[in-house]
């Protein structure tokens, strides 16, 4: 009888201890939630504060178009450089997924350049070590959609 409590013991007690590593990995991934909505906000308030943060020294960031920075330095120089003549009007998140030290958000952004204005949806995958972003990879879709078989 004893050796039966002992395991009920035991397993109740790895049974609190994944609900308290499950509570606080969910904890963390919406901290992390919270960095990359501030870090998309931060192109609409033009604030660096969140790259300054949240960014490790050797982040690489790939965006959805083809240019590709490395480290906090250069991202930072991109940011003030883009800052001076466009402006980001929206950059809408629609859905987060997390996996691990993985983020991946689907979002909506638009933004005005001197000649014209932009739009399109996108997705990122985003990599954290603790609570910096050590990678950004961006990819893009077109925002207007169309039902080839509509009729059908």
């Amino acid at each position: 009888m004893e050796r039966i409590k002992i395991s009920v013991r035991k397993k109740m007690r790895r049974i609190k201890i994944k609900r308290q590593t499950n509570k606080t990995l969910e904890q963390e991934a919406s901290a992390r939630k919270e960095i990359i909505k501030r870090y998309f906000n931060s192109w609409i308030n033009k604030d660096i504060n969140i790259i300054e943060r949240h960014f490790s020294q050797n982040i690489k960031y790939v965006e959805c178009y083809g240019p590709e920075y490395n480290g906090k330095e250069r991202i930072i120089q991109w940011f003030n450089d883009w800052q001076k003549e466009n402006n980001v009007l929206q950059w809408n998140m629609k859905r987060f997924f997390n996996r691990n030290n993985v983020i991946i958000a689907e979002w909506f952004f638009e933004c005005e350049t001197k000649t014209n204005k932009h739009s399109f949806d996108g997705v990122s995958i985003i990599e954290f070590d603790g609570d910096k972003i050590t990678m950004i990879k961006e990819f893009q879709s077109k925002s207007e959609h169309y039902f080839p078989y509509k009729n059908n």
